[in-house]
């Protein structure tokens, strides 16, 4: 019995980090509601020894016997999860005990390793702590796919690129300057002209090497391209890429099967640099959830984050369309959509920015010089996002230290409040530019509480107006925003000057307002502004 000891937040976590083409829930409650905590392989003669939480791996397990047997051995045991290779032998009985012995049942893709299985589930259980680059896992193939490259290059005599599915190329061996003019140019530009892989789809390369699992010889294309001997890089059923080497003819035996083993070893770097990825996100998103919630220490997870030494403000950015608003999923889709863009967005920028979602509302948090440098950043991403819905985002203020982001994050949302609830067009602004609205509106908070006055000056004008077809309101409106000047009020209304004082006395008259007291008129401001938030049109 093999024992892997480490936390892990869910089960659904662990799934989604490994992909569907590797491991499908397919009977037992929904992975979402389970937590894991090891992983354990089953071996029949010592029996089932799971902890508590734990994910039993059921190698070479294909009766329904068995796994019945094995539904109630977790349970006893408090195990989470049962991983089996496809097909997984299921009736409605063993559906019926998954569920009611809170186990869950997972299919592993028949073409998956299990070592390769084991090692992934050991990172995401046990991933290194932050802070602590280069810091290695034991089982797993130290160094990075350019030293992986040229080992592979040594075995099979030959330069070496490994490319992803759409031909960009992720790392290269030496040796390239003795290739060919194709080549040259793949690794230069890290990515396969065109025209050569135009070339290689329509003879049906690409076609041959998403079929076969062995090593496919490609011919010159033309005759100044060198052969070619590529092999697909496999997670089970799915391909993640491709090796390519630059041969004279085709491989001997043992240099094929030498590409063979070692497109095994690329698999695994790229699914470990994939759940890693996928890992290190979420814990990022973690402690950054922590923060703008101000739980624990700020300065710790400041520096997990590697963003306690520079000044930082946080971005909340929030869906502004209402159209799905009635449909959580398509909604919490897009939400995801768009943290995942806005991630890769501030990864660009800067490496130790951390992106998470809390609610409906999208927060970052990133390194600014000041509010209106993290207003640009704000904006290119929401001009950038090509939303089918659009955004609104709103900009906190910048702080130094770590327990002040609790602070910039309510700046955040207050602004998002501000653009979500008063007439304002713009679709990113900052604590600075919305005061005045953020005013009135926490203003608003408390008139509210009180029962709305409909004897005051512009309750009694807007009464009129409606009643009438009348437009005082817009006329004390314009007066009161332009300080009084009466020309630069009755052009703003377009009407003539002595039209313009008519219209005052008689709004004076209708509402009772005196315009000579200063008290009056500053009210009289106030209350049309909280007026027009509370009118904003959806």
């Amino acid at each position: 019995m093999i024992v892997i000891s480490g936390p892990l937040p869910s089960l659904g976590r662990i799934v989604d980090d490994l992909g569907s083409t590797l491991v499908t829930a397919v009977a037992g409650p929904s992975t979402a509601d389970l937590r894991a905590g090891s992983v354990s392989i089953y071996d029949p003669a010592d029996g089932v020894d799971v902890s508590p939480e734990g994910i039993l791996l059921g190698v070479g397990v294909t009766e329904a016997a068995t796994v019945k047997a094995l539904l109630i051995e977790l349970e006893r045991c408090g195990g989470t999860a049962l991983l089996l290779k496809s097909p997984v032998p299921l009736d409605d009985a063993i559906r019926r005990d998954a569920v009611s012995r809170n186990v869950c049942v997972l299919e592993v893709s028949r073409a998956a390793s299990w070592a390769q299985l084991i090692i992934l589930l050991r990172a995401m259980l046990d991933p290194p702590e932050f802070g602590e680059p280069g810091q290695e896992i034991a089982g797993y193939p130290s160094g990075d796919l350019f030293q992986l490259a040229n080992a592979i290059s040594s075995l099979v005599d030959a330069p070496i690129t490994i490319e992803d599915r759409s031909s960009r190329v992720l790392a290269f061996s030496g040796g390239q300057a003795d290739t060919d003019e194709g080549r040259v140019q793949t690794v230069l530009g890290r990515q396969v002209p065109g025209r050569y892989e135009r070339q290689l789809t329509e003879l049906g390369i690409f076609r041959e090497l998403y079929w076969s699992t062995d090593p496919v010889y490609v011919p010159s294309l033309c005759d100044d391209i060198k052969p070619r001997t590529a092999i697909s890089i496999r997670a089970g059923d799915e391909v993640l890429g491709f090796v390519w080497a630059v041969v004279s003819e085709p491989l001997l035996e043992h240099r094929r099967q030498a590409l063979v083993d070692a497109a095994k070893i690329v698999a695994l770097h790229l699914l470990r640099e994939r759940a890693g990825a996928s890992v290190d996100a979420r814990l990022r998103a973690e402690l950054l959830a922590r923060l703008l919630r101000g739980s624990g220490d700020a300065h710790e997870t400041a520096r997990q984050l590697g963003l306690a030494k520079e000044p930082v403000s946080v971005l909340a950015v929030e869906l502004a369309d209402s159209a799905d608003e009635n449909d959580a999923v398509k909604r919490t889709t897009e939400i995801r959509r768009v943290a995942g863009a806005l991630d890769v967005y501030l990864s660009a920028l800067c490496r130790s920015a951390a992106v998470t979602t809390l609610g409906d509302a999208v927060y970052a948090l990133f390194p600014a010089s000041s509010e209106q440098a993290a207003l640009r950043v704000a904006e290119d991403f929401v001009k950038r996002m090509g939303s089918p819905v659009t955004l609104r985002a709103g900009v906190g203020r910048v702080v130094e230290m770590a327990d002040r982001i609790v602070r910039s994050r309510a700046d955040a949302d207050a602004v998002l409040r501000v653009l979500r609830e008063s007439t304002r067009t713009e679709r990113c602004a900052t604590v600075g530019s919305v005061r005045l609205d953020l005013m009135l509106v926490r203003l608003a908070d408390i008139l509210d509480q009180d029962e709305r006055d409909d004897s005051c000056p512009v309750a009694l004008l807007l009464a009129y107006d409606a009643e009438h077809r009348a437009d005082f309101t817009n006329t004390l409106a314009a007066y009161l925003e332009a300080f009084g000047d009466i020309a630069k009020a009755s052009a703003a209304v377009r009407i003539h000057p002595n039209t313009f004082r008519y219209r005052l006395k008689r709004l004076c008259e209708i509402s009772g307002l005196e315009l000579a007291d200063p008290d009056a008129r500053v009210e009289a401001l106030i209350d049309l502004r909280l007026r027009r938030l509370r009118t904003r049109p959806s």
